[in-house]
């Protein structure tokens, strides 16, 4: 498993977007997939920070990728 570093929302969306297309998924399939529409995913992937932190994690957790909190 890959680490990524996250800092802000187009970093987390790019990193899904890679995984996503590492997996060699299409938004559309993602989309049926998960039940999140296809703009949805689109404005995650491109670190729109309206987007709801739930959709997020539920896009993370059906990408098979784990969200991991450092603190100092």
């Amino acid at each position: 498993m890959t680490s990524v570093p996250i800092s802000d929302a187009v970093s987390l969306g790019a990193a899904l977007r890679r995984t996503r297309k590492a997996l060699k998924i299409t938004q559309e399939e993602l989309s049926l997939q998960t039940g999140i529409s296809r703009p949805t995913i689109r404005g995650i992937e491109r670190g729109k920070e309206t987007a709801q932190v739930g959709l997020v994690l539920q896009l993370c957790q059906d990408l098979g990728a784990a969200i991991e909190l450092k603190f100092p």
